[in-house]
């Protein structure tokens, strides 16, 4: 891509010549037209290797980002410490105005959208520790988390953080979720109707999985080559998404534990286990091809589990299945960091044209 096309373009949309999501159409379509040319400064070894990224999150662009994290940091905690609770929200919202709707600094701003995140958690769960007496459990998980959507929703207006839209349709559909579940109890008359209808529960736990991860798809296709706004939302949405979906879909593989929804129960065998390895590299199929790497870092604690499992089953001693493990577990991890595009390029080869168009050019 020609280096100061970026420019170029951001100057026509604030000449008023196109908008600026003309301008943002147009930088993706030339980066998907140029990207198989090499660039004046790149050599013909360079241009051969298939090593490439198409997710760098753009929230890291200097150290001197780093330097005003690590301040935001130290004085939200001292505010924190020598003022009450409610005192936080006014010094994150002066410091996303400076550092975030005038510097427009990047990693700045996921800092202060994290921290605004967790007062909103916190301010919650004292309020209803205080106020929330006598109420169910289901009721009590909708008044929590009801509060972040409706407070992330201007947030998101205002600053235009990538993260705090990828947070507010997460948590919307979180809300969305506990509500399902609060009429579904209201209905059946049973409290703990998620304990009791264990198959029904992981089929809405699945359903609401794939809505996130399609949601977090749409951004994805909106930007195949990964030069705009919606990249970066589609980023943080995967990080969510993708776990989200791993462990509904392991709570299928894990119904019948009396304990609930847990992949590392004590009476889990072989077979569980192997379902574990076969619905982790699945996600890793998946990962690969939408380039997205959040599919497999997610899933690697429970393959982990399940090879330890798997071992544990064969009647290996402790200490040699434990660290057999982690070898095994870190051997795939650097496996698939080293060649992921050649993995990448592989399984996206064999899929139509019509389904490669609408995603990242291989590298």
């Amino acid at each position: 891509m020609v280096p100061n096309i970026k420019a170029i373009l951001a100057g026509a949309a604030a000449e008023g010549i196109i908008s600026a999501s003309q301008a943002e159409q147009l930088q993706s379509y030339i980066t998907r037209k140029t990207s198989a040319a090499i660039p004046p400064d790149m050599d013909a070894a360079e241009a051969e290797s298939p090593v490439g990224d198409t997710e760098t999150p753009r929230f890291v662009r200097g150290f001197h980002d780093v330097l005003i994290t690590i301040g935001i940091v130290i004085v939200l905690a001292g505010i924190w410490g020598v003022s009450t609770v409610y005192g936080v929200l006014p010094a994150i919202l002066i410091l996303a105005e400076v550092l975030v709707r005038r510097q427009r600094l990047a990693l700045p701003a996921v800092a202060l959208t994290v921290a605004f995140v967790q007062w909103i958690a916190v301010v919650a769960a004292l309020v209803l520790d205080t106020d929330g007496e006598g109420i169910s459990p289901a009721v009590y998980a909708l008044l929590f988390v009801l509060p972040f959507p409706v407070l992330l929703a201007p947030f998101y207006w205002r600053y235009r953080v990538p993260l705090s839209l990828a947070l507010l349709l997460m948590t919307t559909c979180g809300v969305a979720l506990v509500a399902i579940f609060n009429v579904i109890i209201a209905a059946t008359g049973d409290p703990s109707f998620i304990l009791n209808h264990r198959t029904a529960t992981s089929v809405i736990l699945l359903a609401a999985a794939l809505a996130l991860f399609a949601l977090a798809l749409s951004f994805d296709f909106k930007d195949p080559a990964r030069m705009t706004r919606n990249s970066d939302v589609a980023f943080w949405m995967h990080l969510g998404a993708a776990p989200a979906l791993l462990y509904a879909m392991l709570s299928f593989v894990f119904i019948g534990d009396a304990a609930g929804f847990t992949v590392f129960s004590e009476s889990a065998g072989s077979l569980e286990a192997f379902l574990v390895v076969v619905i982790v590299a699945m996600f890793m199929g998946v990962g690969l091809v939408i380039d997205r790497r959040a599919f497999v870092t997610s899933g690697l604690l429970s393959l982990g589990f399940a090879i330890y499992k798997l071992f544990e089953k064969a009647e290996m001693e402790v200490g040699v299945y434990v660290f057999v493990t982690l070898l095994i577990v870190g051997l795939v991890v650097l496996t698939i960091g080293v060649g992921w595009p050649w993995f990448r390029r592989g399984v996206v080869s064999t899929l139509p044209l019509s389904l490669q168009a609408k995603l990242p050019p291989l590298r």
